[in-house]
């Protein structure tokens, strides 16, 4: 079952359990993967791959957390409670995120494989951790282990 065939099934059960917060969620969720399919198709394509899918599933969950961020910052608890909720719900359609010390492990290797040291080596190390960890760790999280693997 693909991602989009059970976040359809989600729906349905979601309508049949009145339950207005997952209805609400899964339905934002599935407009913004037809908007990217939208977009897309304009580009010539005309259905989007699992990948892509889940780039935006990702892209969904980071605005959630930013947007709880800045609800704690101006002092609006219901409004980032609400936004939390959305995004554990989110995160169950996300693959399993990588541990602590899986990152920090893939970034010890391709240290090793790059020879990076310093701050300045930065952008040699993200890119492939970035590529090595796609979609089962957030980029802050391996940016901050990349500074603590760099002392940067």
């Amino acid at each position: 079952m693909t991602l989009r065939e059970r976040l359809g099934a989600d729906i349905k059960d979601a309508m049949r359990a009145r339950d207005a917060l997952r209805l609400l969620t899964l339905r934002g969720l599935s407009a913004a993967i037809q908007r990217a399919e939208i977009d897309q198709r304009q580009g010539g394509e005309a259905t989007l791959d699992e990948a892509t899918v889940l780039a935006v599933v990702q892209k969904q969950a980071k605005q959630r957390r930013e947007s709880a961020a800045q609800y704690d910052a101006a002092g609006r608890a219901e409004l980032a409670d609400v936004e939390r909720a959305e995004l554990v719900l989110i995160e169950s359609y996300l693959p399993t995120q990588a541990s602590d010390d899986d990152i920090r492990a893939e970034i010890a290797r391709i240290v090793a494989e790059t020879g990076a040291s310093g701050a300045a080596a930065m952008g040699r190390v993200m890119g492939p951790a970035m590529a090595a960890l796609k979609g089962r760790a957030d980029g802050t999280r391996v940016q901050a282990f990349v500074r603590e693997a760099l002392g940067a």
